[in-house]
C-alpha cells in the first residue's frame, strides 16, 4: 500500500500533507468532494456512489489514492489497469472504466488508466493534482507498467469549435498559443498527448472530444519512440 508524507504550498506557505490509499471510512468525504466540485446543474447521478468506491478499494486498492492537507481530505485520484494497444487507441471513457465501476480491471494489464481526479475547490491553487499524479507515476514504476494513460477533457475547445478542428486546437495548446484548463494542467504534470478522441465523454464544453494523454515509464523501452 502507499503512503507518502510531503509538504504542499499555498502561495509561499507550506503545509503538511499525506498521500495515501483511500478506504471505506473516506467514502462520505469523497462523495462530498464530488458534490462540491461538480454542483448542479451537473447531474448528481454522475457523482461517485458507494458501489463504485467499494469496487475501487476492493478490485484495485493501489489505484485508489487521496491527499490530506493538515488532516483535511482535499482530493482523490483513481485508476485501474488495462491492456492498452497503441495501434488501436480510440475508446470511450465509459467503456475503458466500466462507467467508473472498474469491473474490467485487468491485474495483468500494461497500463495504469486514470478514471478520475478530483480536487476540492478550496484547494485548487495548491498543486495537489500534480502531487497525486506523481504518486501514480511512482505506482507505474513500482509495478513495471508501460505507461499511465487517460483522456483529458478539453473544456476550452468549445469557444473555438467554430473555427478550429479539435486536433488543431490541441496543437495550439501544445505549442503554447492557447491555454486549456485541463490539457495545460496535464502537460505541466508531465503528460504528453497521444491523439484526439471523438465522443469520449458527454461533455458540452469539450464538444465530446478528449485528448489521450500519457506518461511513459522511463525505465521501460518503448518501440518507435
Amino acid at each position: 500500500m502507499y503512503r507518502k508524507e510531503l509538504f504542499v504550498f499555498h502561495g509561499d506557505k507550506p503545509a503538511r500533507a499525506v498521500i495515501r490509499n483511500y478506504t471505506r471510512e473516506d467514502f462520505p468525504e469523497l462523495i462530498r468532494i464530488q458534490q462540491e466540485s461538480f454542483p448542479p446543474p451537473f447531474p448528481s447521478e454522475l457523482w461517485w456512489n458507494e458501489e463504485q468506491l467499494t469496487n475501487h478499494v476492493t478490485l484495485f486498492p493501489e489505484g485508489a489514492i487521496c491527499i490530506e492537507v493538515e488532516g483535511v481530505l482535499a482530493g482523490s485520484m483513481t485508476g485501474l489497469l488495462v491492456d492498452f494497444d497503441p495501434a488501436h487507441p480510440d475508446h470511450k471513457w465509459e467503456e475503458v472504466t466500466d462507467s467508473g465501476y472498474i469491473r474490467n480491471h485487468d491485474p495483468n494489464g500494461n497500463t495504469l488508466y486514470v478514471v478520475d481526479i478530483c480536487i476540492r475547490p478550496a484547494y485548487r491553487k495548491w498543486r495537489l493534482g500534480i502531487s497525486m499524479m506523481q504518486a501514480m507515476y511512482e505506482l507505474v514504476v513500482h509495478k513495471g507498467l508501460e505507461r499511465l494513460l487517460g483522456g483529458g477533457r478539453m473544456p476550452g475547445y468549445g469557444q473555438y469549435a467554430a473555427e478550429l478542428s479539435a486536433e488543431a486546437y490541441l496543437e495550439k495548446v501544445v505549442s503554447g498559443e492557447l491555454k486549456d484548463p485541463v490539457i495545460s494542467f496535464l502537460m505541466r504534470a508531465g503528460r504528453t498527448p497521444v491523439k484526439v478522441v471523438q465522443d469520449y465523454l458527454e461533455d458540452e464544453e469539450s464538444r465530446n472530444y478528449a485528448a489521450l494523454m500519457e506518461w511513459k515509464n522511463p525505465f521501460r523501452s518503448h518501440p518507435g519512440s
